[in-house]
């Protein structure tokens, strides 16, 4: 048995609605990734609330097409979509200021719609 298969020695894992390729709706999955790791000047947040709006639909669309260049030419650069959330910090950066674990936050990032972002 490797070290990866040790649950002592596994990622800490998040549940996320994830796509590899654009489409309707359908296209969405639930997957098992890493939970993410903040730069320094990045914050993480657990989501408890996220926003579902035409921006969305269009990045698991990838319409218009003219869009594809910032999002992913043939697939989505970023296989997690979203945009919008709110939620508790759960970790900051080196260089965030005013922010610390525990406080209560609203805004956008990428790859809402998973349980961290």
């Amino acid at each position: 048995m490797g070290n990866a298969d040790r649950p002592e020695h596994r990622e800490p894992s998040m549940r996320a609605l994830v796509h590899d390729r654009y489409g309707p709706p359908d296209v969405l999955g639930v997957a098992t990734r890493a939970i993410p790791t903040p730069g320094p000047r990045e914050v993480l947040v657990r989501v408890h609330a996220v926003g579902l709006d035409r921006g969305v639909w269009h990045l698991v669309t990838g319409t218009p097409y003219v869009a594809r260049p910032a999002i992913g030419l043939r697939r989505p650069r970023q296989p997690v979509a979203g945009t919008d959330l709110a939620g508790t910090v759960e970790a900051v950066g080196a260089e965030v200021e005013g922010l610390r674990p525990g406080d209560a936050v609203y805004g956008t990032a990428r790859g809402t719609l998973a349980e961290y972002a």
